[in-house]
Formats: structure tokens, sequence, C-alpha cells
């Protein structure tokens, strides 16, 4: 009797290793071509955060500046913010130009075959944000957003890598749950994201032609935010990362019979729903502040990262949960 719980150990914590070595690692289960993939995707991203690190470092006296500051500081502050305007623009290009690889091929796609995919509004955001702080950097008059964009295409990439690893993660195994209950919910998904999308940039262009009436300096930065924030990149994972760690979570376990796999599946469904209602919450919630001028760019790059990640993590409560409480309620009904 005393030995059953040591033997329910190891069970315990295999589930959770397994969902986090399928979104961290490149098991043996990938494929050659889905390790390039992952790795090339991961070279991206590595650069984004690197440059983002250094970017936003340079940023910084930008915002401290203020005009109650000395003469002879400020002459000597707006001379030291010019050098970094100029340095970031060096930095940020790189990530414009290969770390959002993804984003403009995806937009490209989209807008060929005539539709509004999530890359639209991602590359019209980086476009908004990118070019008149280049101008401005050149003209030395201006806002410079460098900071906003290397934060957008690093989180973004975040974003993506944890889809793609969910997707991965599940590469190789036999999945037990209907095929076509899957592909249902991901249309769902798809659809709901894509609604999402033409409504923020409907939107956004309604409230740029607002505030081009009340204050045109405030155009620019608050469309940047909206068209930050219409990017769908959490609901677009809902799905792939709940079904990902239930699948995990029963190739781990084994052992399950038809009717308790049902029921666990049922159960991956749900969070799968609450991850994919949850985040349109989180956007819907977010967008009135963001069109009142109260989320800078870079804010709203960070919420779209937070809403991601709150993703992942009710995911993986499915695996860090399983054995202690979900499988064993599913066992308890056989």
């Amino acid at each position: 009797m005393s030995s059953a719980p040591n033997s329910s150990e190891p069970e315990a914590v295999a589930p959770r290793a397994s969902f986090l070595e399928g979104l961290f690692k490149a098991g043996e289960r990938l494929s050659p071509e889905s390790r390039i993939e992952r790795r090339r995707m991961l070279a991206k991203l590595g650069l984004a955060w690197l440059m983002m690190m250094q970017v936003s470092t340079l940023a910084l006296p930008g915002y401290l500046r203020s005009s109650s500051m000395a003469e002879d500081t400020l002459i000597t502050l707006d001379w030291a913010i010019y050098l970094m305007n100029w340095a970031s623009l060096v930095m940020t290009l790189p990530v414009v130009l290969y770390s959002a690889l993804p984003i403009w091929r995806g937009a490209l796609a989209a807008l060929r075959e005539g539709r509004m995919g999530m890359d639209v509004p991602v590359a019209l955001g980086i476009v908004a944000a990118f070019f008149p702080s280049a101008y401005a950097t050149w003209t030395q008059n201006g806002h410079v957003y460098f900071d906003s964009v290397v934060m957008f295409v690093s989180f973004l990439l975040t974003a993506r890598y944890l889809e793609l690893a969910a997707r991965q993660s599940c590469e190789g195994l036999r999945l037990p749950d209907d095929i076509q209950v899957r592909r249902r919910m991901e249309a769902q998904a798809d659809r709901i994201a894509g609604l999402f999308v033409t409504l923020q940039i409907s939107i956004t262009l309604v409230v740029a032609l607002v505030w081009w009436r009340l204050d045109p300096a405030q155009v620019l930065p608050i469309s940047v935010a909206l068209l930050v924030m219409s990017c769908p990149c959490a609901l677009a994972m809902a799905v792939p990362t709940a079904m990902a760690a239930g699948d995990a979570t029963v190739a781990r376990m084994g052992g399950l019979g038809e009717s308790q796999l049902q029921a666990y599946y049922a159960q991956v469904r749900r969070v799968a729903n609450q991850n994919l209602y949850g985040s349109l919450a989180w956007h819907l919630l977010a967008l009135p502040l963001a069109a009142m001028g109260w989320v800078a760019p870079w804010l709203a790059a960070l919420s779209m990262l937070l809403s991601s990640l709150a993703v992942v993590i009710n995911a993986w409560r499915l695996s860090w949960r399983s054995q202690t409480a979900t499988l064993d309620t599913i066992k308890a009904m056989a």
C-alpha cells in the first residue's frame, strides 16, 4: 500500500516534462524539415530579441528628455539622442529585413489571395512605425518608434515560435482525438481571427480620422498601437497549444480506454475554447484603451505577448494537473 504514491510520482512529472520538451526542444520525433524550420525560426527570434535589448536601451534618453532641463543639458542630450536614433535605425534594419521575413511573406500571400490574413495588419504596423521613424531620424524632427518596432517583431515571433512548437510537438504521435473535431475547432478559430482582424483595421481607420481632426500628432502612435493589437496571435495559438498539451499527456500516460480518452479530450476542448474566447475578450477590452491613446505602441506589443503566454500557461495546466486531478477523475469513471 505504501508504494503506490512513489510509483505514481514519475508519471505525474512526465506529462509536464513532455509538453515543455515539445515546446523548447527539437525532439527525436521531429522530421529533418521540421528541425530546420524550428532552427530558422529560432535564428530570427534570437536576432530580434538581441536587437530589442539594444534598441530599447538606446531609446531611454528620449523618454527621459524634458523641456525643463537646463539649456546646455538639452543641447548635449539632443545630440546624444540624434546619434542613438541612427544607431537604433541600423539595429532595427536587420530585424525588419530578416527577422520579420515570415510576416512579409504571409502578408503578400494573403494579399495575392485577396484575403485579410493576420500578417497584413502586422506588416502595416511595422511600416507605419518604421518609415516615419527613419524619416524623423534623417530630418532630425519628430518622434521615433524603433523600440516599438523591434519589440513588436520580437514578441510576435515569440508567439509564432510557441505556436510552431505546439504543432510540431505532436509530430509522429498517433492522435486519439477525432481529427474532424480538431479541424472544426481550428476553422472556428481562424474565422474568429479573420473577423477580428477586419474589425480592428476598420476601427483603426476610423480612430485615425477622428484623431486627425482632434490632434494630428497622436495619429501615428495610436494607429500603430491599434495595428499591433490587431494581430490575433493568441487566437491562432488557442487550439494548437491545448491540443498539443492534451496529446503529450495522453502519449505519456497511456493505458486509457476509449471512454476515458473521450472524457479527457472533452476537457481539452474546453481549455481550447477558454483560450480562444479569453484571448478575444482580452483584445476587445484593450481596444478602447488604445483608441483613446492610453496604450503606447510598445505597451501594445507587450500586451500581445502576455495574451499569448496566457494561452500557453492555460494549456500547460492540462499536463500539469493531469495525474493529480483530471486523469484520476477520468479513470474513476471506468
